[in-house]
């Protein structure tokens, strides 16, 4: 009896230091940390891409008006402001896209049909002539933004146009010949020319 007495309190004061010990680990757990934290904010903004043509109908976009009457030999020129002004970013190219809707031959034959030149003035261009028979001189310096091309064409590469600068103008004319190799195949036709310009952002960089 007195052996069994002295295992059982024995058990219990074992018990109660094991379960005093972990009570301890536990408290440990209890104690903050130091901490430090900060913030910060970063506004980040998207730039502005946009070209656009002058007023249909004016000095500065003459290319919706209409030539009718041509002969082999004949040549039509109609102007265009094309700018950058509303734009805040470069850009790395401007191209041209023409198309016809509804086409023919003068369109479609790219030896004998209308052939296109893009010409760049420093200054305005100085109009003359009976509309819609437009003449066109530059009193400035002349550019070619287009070598001799079929009237329609697929992404055509502008040249020396400073619209690829934010802020800028170029003052084009554009012109139209039909040449002297067109037979008589070509008379009594009719071709709409439509004419897209795309601007293409700057190279990108880092900011």
């Amino acid at each position: 009896m007195g052996l069994n007495l002295k295992t059982t309190t024995g058990k219990v004061i074992a018990s109660l230091a094991l379960v005093g010990t972990a009570a301890g680990v536990a408290g440990l757990g209890t104690y903050g940390a130091f901490t430090s934290s900060t913030s910060a904010s970063n506004t980040v903004a998207s730039g502005t891409v946009n070209i656009a043509l002058g007023a249909s109908n004016t000095a500065g976009n003459r290319l919706s008006v209409a030539a009718s009457g041509l002969v082999p030999g004949d040549t039509v020129q109609r102007t265009a402001t094309l700018s950058n002004a509303t734009g805040n970013q470069g850009l790395s190219a401007i191209t041209l896209t023409t198309s016809a809707l509804p086409t023919s031959k003068l369109d479609t034959d790219a030896t004998n049909g209308l052939q296109m030149v893009i010409d760049n003035c420093s200054v305005p261009w100085t109009e003359a002539g009976t509309a819609p028979a437009y003449t066109y001189t530059c009193s400035g310096t002349t550019t070619s933004v287009l070598a001799s091309h079929a009237v329609t064409g697929s992404n055509l590469a502008l040249n020396n146009l400073s619209t690829v600068n934010a802020g800028q103008t170029d003052n084009l004319r554009v012109t139209l010949t039909l040449p002297s190799t067109a037979d008589n195949t070509f008379q009594g036709l009719s071709s709409t020319v439509a004419f897209n310009f795309t601007g293409t952002q700057r190279t990108a960089t880092s900011k």
